[in-house]
C-alpha cells in the first residue's frame, strides 16, 4: 500500500490479508491488542529493547505480545494436540515451529517509525505518515484495484482495523467512486489471523479465489465491493464461485458497536508517547546506547525465551544428547494406545478443564486491561472526540466537482466503439441486481472480451475508459444512454453491438429492466430508429435500482467534503 501511494504506476492490483492499516479501530471487550500501545506507555519501550539490542530491535519481542493473547494454545492446546496425535503431527507441529522461530530484526529507525506512524500514531489513513519530511503518503493516490482480506475471528487484526480506512479517506461512496478507486472486501467467519495466511483450508478456498479474481478485478467500475466464495458441489467434487455485490461506504458502519467513539482516547495515547519518547531520547538513549556492544546483544537474543526454548532441547544442549536414543527404542517399540477408555475419556475432560483454565485467565486479565486503559485515557479522551466531530461537521460538497468527474461529464458524447461498448455494458449493469458472479464474467469475457478491444490494451488504460465511462453512466444515466448513437457513428459499429447485445443476453440472467434497457439500446442504434435524436422524455426505462424514472434527473446529491485528516497537533 505504501509504494502504490508512492509510485502509483509501479504497481497492480493489490492484495491486503489480514494487515491493519486503520490502526486504533476494533470493538470494546473483544480485540485487547490494542491497548498494548497505551499500556505500554507508547514508543518508548522499542526504543529501550533496540537500544538493548545495539541498535536492533528483535522480532522476538513482538511474537512474544501475539503468543500472550492467547495462553491456552501458547502454554498447553499446541502441545496436548501434539502428544495425543504423536503417530501424525510431528512433522506438521516441527514445520510449522521453524517458520515460527523465524524472528525478523529490524533496525532502530525502522521500529520506530513503524510505531510511532502506525499502532501509536494511527497515522497512515489520516495522511501524516512521512516518508520524507513534510512529504507523507496519501493513500488515496492509489489507483489500483485492492482486495481486502479479513476475518471476523482475528482478534490481531480485527475486520474493523482492515476497512475502517476506506471510510477515513472516502466519506460517500460517491467519494470513492470518483477518485476512480475499485476496492474489494472479503470476510471469513472464524479463521484466525494465522490461518488467513497459512491455513491450507482458507489457500484452497479463498486465496485461489482471489487470485482468480485479479484477472477481472481491473475491468469493474469503481466502487466498493463485498466478495463472496460460494461453494457448489455435483457429483461429490466441490467447485466455488465469486459473488460481488456493490455495497456503500456507509455500510462500513455494521463493523463498530459504539459508532468509533471509543478511538478518542487513543489520542492521548499517542500524545503521551510522544511526551515519553522525546523524555527517552534526551535522558535515556545517550547512556544506554553506547554500553551496548554488537557482542552482548547477540547473547541476549540468543538467550531470549523465545529461542532458548527450542534450542535448550534440540542437540545443542549436551545434556540431551541420550534422548535421541531412547526415543528410536521407543518409537520401534510404540503400541496403539486406546482412545475410547475410561482413562483417555479422563485425559480429555482434563484437558478441557485446563484449557478453560487459560480462557478464563485470559478474559479476566484482557478486561482488567481494558478497564484500566479507559480508566486512565478515557476521561481525557471525550473532549479530544467532541473536538473531532465538531471539526468534521464542514460544508457539504457536490462530488460532480471533482475534476476527473468534471472531464468525463464534458465528453459524454464523445468517444469511439470501444467506449460506445462499455458504456452500454455499465448502462445495464447499473439497471441490474448490484450482483455480479465470476463465472458469468468470464463466460461473457470468452464470448465478446476480444471484440471490446479493453483486453489488448494497457491495463491503465483500460481503467481509465472504465472509469470515465462509470462517472457519466453513475451521474448523467439519460444522457449517456441517449448519446449512445454518436459513439457508434457508423452503420457497421452499430450493427455490431446489436449482435454483441444479442449474443450475450441469451447467456446472462436479466432482469426487467435490463431486458427493457436492451430494447431501449436497439431502439436507439437500429436503422429504422431515432439514430440519437431521442428526447430525455421519451426514455422510460428505469436505469437504476429505486430510481422511478430516468427521464427525471435528479439535482446533484449534496456530500460531506473528505475530511482533511492532516490534524494539528498539540505539539508541533
Amino acid at each position: 500500500m505504501l509504494i502504490g501511494a508512492l509510485e502509483p504506476d509501479l504497481v497492480g492490483p493489490i492484495v491486503i490479508n489480514g494487515a491493519p492499516m486503520s490502526y486504533w479501530a476494533g470493538n470494546d471487550g473483544e480485540n485487547p491488542m490494542r491497548y498494548a500501545g497505551g499500556m505500554l506507555g507508547g514508543t518508548w519501550p522499542a526504543l529501550l529493547a533496540s537500544d538493548l539490542g545495539a541498535g536492533t530491535f528483535d522480532g522476538a519481542y513482538l511474537v512474544d505480545n501475539f503468543e500472550s493473547l492467547n495462553p491456552a494454545n501458547t502454554y498447553f492446546d499446541k502441545y496436548y494436540n501434539l502428544f495425543s496425535k504423536i503417530d501424525t503431527e510431528p512433522e506438521r507441529f516441527l514445520e510449522f515451529e521453524r517458520w515460527w522461530g523465524g524472528f525478523f530484526l529490524m533496525g532502530r529507525q525502522e521500529i520506530k517509525w513503524i510505531v510511532e506512524n502506525l499502532f501509536v500514531g494511527n497515522n497512515l489513513a489520516d495522511g501524516d505518515a512521512e516518508w520524507s519530511e513534510g512529504r507523507a503518503f496519501d493513500l488515496r493516490a492509489i489507483k489500483s484495484p485492492i482486495i481486502l482480506f479479513a476475518s471476523l475471528g482475528d482478534n490481531i487484526t480485527p475486520p474493523q482495523q482492515a476497512f475502517n480506512w476506506v471510510a477515513d479517506l472516502y466519506p460517500t461512496t460517491e467519494a470513492l467512486k470518483a477518485n476512480g478507486q475499485v476496492i474489494v472486501g472479503l470476510m471469513h467467519q472464524s479463521v484466525g489471523h494465522l490461518g488467513i495466511f497459512v491455513s491450507g483450508a482458507v489457500a484452497k478456498r479463498e486465496h485461489t479465489q482471489i487470485v482468480d479474481l485479479i484477472d477481472y478485478i481491473e475491468h469493474l467500475p469503481p466502487g466498493l465491493y463485498g466478495m463472496q466464495v460460494e461453494e457448489q458441489k455435483t457429483n461429490g467434487s466441490v467447485r466455488y464461485d465469486v459473488m460481488l455485490t456493490e455495497r456503500r461506504v456507509e455500510d462500513l458502519q455494521i463493523l463498530q458497536k459504539y459508532g468509533r467513539k471509543d478511538e478518542g482516547p487513543f489520542r492521548v495515547v499517542e500524545n503521551t508517547s510522544e511526551a515519553l519518547a522525546s523524555a527517552y531520547e534526551t535522558f535515556v538513549h545517550p547512556f544506554v546506547a553506547p554500553m551496548i556492544t554488537p557482542a552482548a546483544a547477540k547473547a541476549a537474543r540468543a538467550l531470549n525465551p523465545q529461542r532458548a526454548q527450542r534450542w535448550a532441547v534440540s542437540d545443542l544442549n549436551p545434556y540431551l544428547w541420550p534422548l535421541k536414543g531412547m526415543a528410536d527404542m521407543v518409537r520401534a517399540n510404540r503400541a496403539p494406545r486406546d482412545n475410547e477408555g475410561p482413562m483417555a475419556g479422563m485425559e480429555h475432560w482434563m484437558a478441557a478443564v485446563t484449557s478453560a483454565s487459560w480462557d478464563l485467565y485470559r478474559d479476566l486479565r484482557d478486561a482488567s486491561v481494558e478497564n484500566t486503559f479507559f480508566r486512565i485515557y478515557g476521561s481525557a479522551g471525550i473532549g479530544m472526540t467532541t473536538e473531532d466531530k465538531e471539526a468534521d461537521e464542514e460544508q457539504p460538497i457536490d462530488v460532480r466537482s471533482a475534476p476527473p468527474v468534471k472531464e468525463a461529464l464534458a465528453h459524454i458524447e464523445d468517444g469511439d466503439r470501444t467506449k460506445g461498448i462499455v458504456r452500454a455494458a455499465l448502462l445495464l449493469m447499473k439497471a441490474g441486481t448490484g450482483r455480479r458472479r465470476l463465472s458469468a464474467m468470464k463466460r461473457a469475457r470468452d464470448l465478446v472480451g476480444k471484440e471490446i478491444g479493453l483486453i489488448d490494451m494497457p491495463a491503465e488504460a483500460a481503467r481509465a475508459i472504465i472509469r470515465e465511462q462509470s462517472y457519466i453512466v453513475d451521474f448523467e444515466p439519460v444522457k449517456a444512454l441517449l448519446a449512445l448513437p454518436k459513439l457508434l457513428q457508423t452503420s457497421d459499429e452499430r450493427r455490431g453491438l446489436l449482435d454483441l447485445l444479442d449474443r450475450v443476453e441469451g447467456r446472462i440472467e436479466a432482469n426487467d429492466k435490463q431486458v427493457a434497457l436492451l430494447g431501449e439500446i436497439r431502439r436507439l442504434l437500429s436503422d429504422n430508429g431515432t439514430g440519437g435524436n431521442a428526447k430525455a422524455e421519451t426514455i422510460t426505462v428505469p436505469l437504476a435500482q429505486g430510481q422511478a424514472h430516468p427521464g427525471v434527473t435528479a439535482k446533484p446529491g449534496s456530500h460531506r467534503r473528505p475530511r482533511d485528516h492532516r490534524r494539528t497537533r498539540a505539539n508541533p
